[in-house]
């Protein structure tokens, strides 16, 4: 059995757990805190079973992506998984614990392609349109999940709103 790629970051924003979540679960705010996502497009409706494309840029790559919400537990978590041309690629999550007068966030992808023709299919498309292969891609992903979290911490320390 194929062990999947899994990450964790984690930083203690200075803010609540309510309003913390109320930032992350506005999906529209990841283009302005992610280092690869430049903008999320919410299709109406809220909370789990929520659906969004999430478009991406790094370097001279471009691609977009298809997520639907399938956590939403206000002041607790929020999860959502992404794919692109009907294949899953990666979980993405956020856990909120109080953390004195702040908020412990904890920032977790889970990579959801699986070996076999699928998962090879996903990795060939990620490297076409993502210029990044599976060994890379950990990597990335952990110093963009870094960024992220300190985008988070900035904008909810500042009290700015949401998108």
């Amino acid at each position: 059995m194929e062990r999947r790629r899994r990450l964790e970051e984690s930083a203690v924003v200075g803010a609540s757990p309510a309003r913390v979540y109320a930032l992350v679960s506005e999906l529209r705010n990841m283009g302005r805190w992610s280092p690869e996502c430049r903008a999320v497009w919410v299709r109406p409706g809220a909370g789990a079973g929520a659906r969004f494309v999430g478009f991406n840029r790094r370097g001279p790559f471009v691609w977009f992506t298809v997520g639907r919400v399938v956590e939403a537990v206000p002041e607790r978590e929020f999860v959502f998984d992404v794919g692109v041309f009907g294949l899953p690629i990666a979980r993405w999550g956020y856990r909120f614990e109080a953390a004195g007068e702040g908020t412990l966030v904890t920032e977790f992808w889970e990579d959801l392609r699986s070996g076999g023709p699928r998962g090879r299919s996903a990795d060939l498309l990620g490297t076409v349109f993502a210029g990044t292969n599976p060994a890379r891609r950990v990597a990335l992903n952990r110093a963009g999940m870094r960024a992220t979290l300190a985008a988070i911490a900035e904008t909810a320390a500042q009290g700015r709103p949401g998108v």
